[in-house]
């Protein structure tokens, strides 16, 4: 073969590797484009208007979400729609001691909390385009009496309040409110706190806090008593609790929320129990058992017929439902979990994203763990490798393309995605 022929055939070896690098490049970006169309198709079907701030006491006004029909997508197709990251971040949480809970305000998820057991609320807000977060301001929620820290942590529906609630084994205090300064506000009246006086847990941990999804402003309670206690607001943070049940749970409660299209409390516990209960009727909807310990459930934020519950079972954590159908299991996925004394004692809380597509999830290892609800498998469709220890938190804005996550490291993570 001649020094001509040679060249020719290095060129047409050359030009095949391009057309073969361009042809994965091109299917790569009709993924991408097919992904972007569906975010697009998801975000103005469930766009809606942001919730109206009224006076303090008063309803509030909002439109509710339109529902959109994921369950009938759910193990669709053989592969995930991937998730691209492009780059991470970590910041010192500034807490002393271990991390408990992170929140992201509901009128605008830029500003978020993390309480610690140093009994700090710390304030925090998300800036160039989710590179870097500011410190806005530290308040000490220890209980006057105690000095106990904040179990949990959650926001009020107009973004102006961070509600916490603690332990009921003493005469202290179960409830408490931060409040965040508003426009027009003197600055030094910033994160004042106010502690509630009903005390109706009887023992325990108060293990979850949770706003309902309803136009009546309230929240419930779930503690290590068995107990379910619902929260309404009474004219100026006045705040009366009703006990829903006390014997439906045979252990301690882990986790409580609301369906949106009917006022059924969903609440689960390490006694395995689901339980949903009626408000209206006042009366036990349902309850399933499953064969592991419960500890947090979910109502997807776009198909308000699908919730998920997370289980204590290795490589079968989470276990999505249909409310139509209350004791079917409509799939689960999960991973392979470690023995070690951080996983038996870490909780590890999951979170939808906005579009209601995917599960996102820390671990008791330096891995967030990314599940696409369309995927037939039951294993991560994608797991990034991020913090120094277990993952205890990561949450998914809607307003810009991150992920916040909190760790045993005591570092807070920001994940840009493409």
């Amino acid at each position: 073969m001649d020094q001509h022929e040679k060249a020719l055939l290095h060129s047409v070896e050359n030009a095949t590797t391009e057309v073969n690098t361009l042809r994965s490049q091109l299917e790569r970006a009709e993924k991408r484009l097919e992904y972007a169309q569906s975010e697009l198709a998801l975000i103005r079907a469930i766009k809606t208007t942001n919730v109206e701030t009224m006076d303090r006491g008063t309803k509030r006004k909002f439109d509710e979400k339109q529902h959109k029909d994921l369950i009938s997508l759910m193990c669709k197709n053989a592969y995930p729609y991937p998730v691209n990251f492009q780059k991470s971040y970590y910041i010192s949480s500034q807490h002393d001691k271990k991390l408990r809970s992170l929140a992201l305000c509901p009128v605008n998820d830029k500003l978020f909390a993390t309480s610690a057991m140093d009994g700090i609320v710390n304030l925090w807000e998300v800036i160039s385009w989710g590179e870097e977060v500011n410190l806005n301001s530290s308040t000490n929620c220890l209980t006057p009496e105690q000095c106990r820290w904040p179990e949990d942590i959650a926001w009020h529906p107009d973004g102006d309040r961070i509600f916490s609630v603690y332990n009921a084994n003493s005469l202290d205090s179960q409830i408490s409110i931060m409040y965040l300064s508003r426009v027009g506000e003197d600055p030094e009246e910033m994160n004042d706190i106010n502690f509630l006086e009903h005390k109706p847990h009887t023992k325990g941990i108060i293990n979850n806090i949770s706003f309902m999804p309803w136009e009546n402003t309230c929240f419930v309670t779930g503690g290590s008593d068995h107990v379910v206690i619902l929260w309404s607001e009474n004219g100026e943070d006045d705040w009366r609790p009703k006990t829903l049940h006390k014997n439906l749970h045979a252990a301690m409660v882990m986790g409580v929320s609301g369906m949106q299209q009917k006022q059924i409390v969903l609440s689960v516990g390490k006694d395995k129990r689901i339980v949903g209960y009626d408000v209206c009727a006042e009366r036990e909807d349902f309850t399933h058992i499953i064969d592991s310990r419960c500890l947090s459930v979910i109502p997807n934020p776009c198909d308000y017929n699908l919730f998920m519950v997370q289980a204590g079972a290795s490589e079968k954590q989470l276990r999505l439902f249909d409310i139509r159908t209350k004791q079917k299991e409509l799939h689960t996925f999960g991973w392979t979990q470690a023995i070690t004394l951080e996983a038996r004692t870490n909780l590890i809380n999951q979170a939808w994203s906005p579009n209601g597509m995917y599960i996102t999830s820390g671990s008791s290892y330096e891995m967030i763990h990314i599940f696409d609800i369309r995927c037939n498998g039951q294993n991560p469709s994608q797991s990034l490798q991020a913090h120094q220890k277990g993952i205890s938190k990561v949450s998914w804005l809607q307003s810009l393309p991150l992920l916040i996550s909190m760790s045993s490291d005591n570092n807070i993570g920001l994940h840009k995605l493409v």
